[in-house]
């Protein structure tokens, strides 16, 4: 088989850990028989020094005539004098808007072998942890009207407009459902419906959608409450379906609570199976070309691909495999290593994964 897929680099360490991606990829392809055509194309920083825009109209086409992208972290200080609506980030929300890319999900997982590096107490963790988190991605307050206004005395106003339609809300919560129902069978929603006529909807929402899934037990809670819980119970979460913003804040303290962002990778889905794929971390300039970066998080990435894009289970099964085979055996990178731990480096860590898979 083949697949097409457009690689965006992005800035930072993206390309690096991009890069190992791949070659675990390849491993991957000439395994299992398969070949991986990637077209590479920039977006965010790099593209701002191109082409002068974040987001150029030829990497939104690219993207669109691939089976799947593939996509490092955009950013960085060096392009913090630009505009607003030009800075690195917004490329994310342009390619997310273009691409029809709705759901996001963020598994929140702790490998038995890095159970000591999350901040939780042993007792919580006992027996690990395993969370999907549900984040709608293109609608909500990110997407809403966004206005700064000055009166006649002077005195400035800003607000941002949180809209949902019930239809955003009804293909989201069904992605929440169909997931829930491969896994335990549980789907917390979050809103704050105490408070906001959009979270009221969002509640009556899910609550109707529910009705078409005998198999899945449904919750609702406040996020206020959601983020404790994640704290002080985070097992009570299977799948969690939530807004955007509330999907942003949720997903980020997530990630904390599993000892390191660079283990973690992410999904966004359109309908169909079209998807991009990218790590969770951020573009981490200051470790830009040292080969420090832990590339664990896009090659988990490129797992999530071969399971939700192209269909492929035993390969990404053989990724994430590979990946617990190397933890076993005592691997670290340095942001999982404790004193007197070998310390991997980036190319090092993609290459030893790619010979498991071999």
């Amino acid at each position: 088989m083949n697949y097409n897929i457009a690689v965006v680099p992005g800035d930072g360490i993206g390309p690096e850990v991009v890069g190992e991606a791949i070659r675990v990829l390849n491993a991957v392809g000439k395994k299992y028989g398969h070949t991986f055509n990637y077209n590479t194309v920039l977006a965010g920083g790099a593209a701002i020094d191109e082409y002068g825009e974040c987001l150029p109209a030829s990497t939104v086409q690219a993207c669109k005539e691939s089976d799947a992208v593939l996509l490092g972290a955009v950013g960085g200080p060096k392009w913090d004098h630009v505009p607003g609506d030009q800075r690195p980030e917004r490329a994310l929300l342009g390619l997310r808007k273009a691409l029809g890319l709705y759901a996001n999900l963020r598994p929140a997982m702790i490998f038995e072998e890095l159970a000591d590096a999350s901040p939780l107490k042993p007792s919580i963790l006992d027996g690990g942890l395993d969370i999907l988190i549900v984040r709608e991605l293109t609608g909500g307050i990110y997407f809403g009207d966004h206005v700064t206004e000055t009166d006649d005395n002077g005195t400035v106003t800003a607000y941002d407009i949180e809209r949902y339609s019930d239809y955003e809300i009804q293909r989201i919560a069904r992605t929440a459902f169909e997931m829930a129902s491969k896994r335990q069978g549980r789907v917390t929603s979050v809103d704050k419906a105490n408070v906001l006529d959009s979270s009221r909807l969002w509640r009556k929402t899910v609550a109707d959608m529910s009705s078409e899934y005998d198999n899945i037990t449904l919750d609702n809670m406040y996020v206020d409450n959601a983020s404790m819980q994640l704290i002080r119970d985070p097992k009570h979460f299977d799948v969690i379906v939530t807004s955007n913003m509330f999907g942003d804040i949720l997903s980020d303290e997530a990630s904390q609570i599993t000892g390191s962002i660079g283990m973690l990778p992410s999904a966004s889905l359109a309908d169909g199976n079209f998807g991009m794929y990218e790590p969770v971390h951020g573009s981490a300039p200051d470790i830009a070309g040292t080969n420090q970066a832990n590339p664990i998080a896009t090659i988990l990435s490129v797992a999530m691909m071969l399971r939700y894009t192209f269909n492929l289970g035993t390969e990404a099964d053989a990724i994430e495999n590979a990946v617990k085979q190397f933890l076993r055996d005592g691997y670290r990178t340095g942001d999982i290593a404790t004193s007197g731990e070998a310390v991997c480096g980036t190319v090092e860590t993609g290459e030893k994964i790619a010979s498991y898979i071999a």
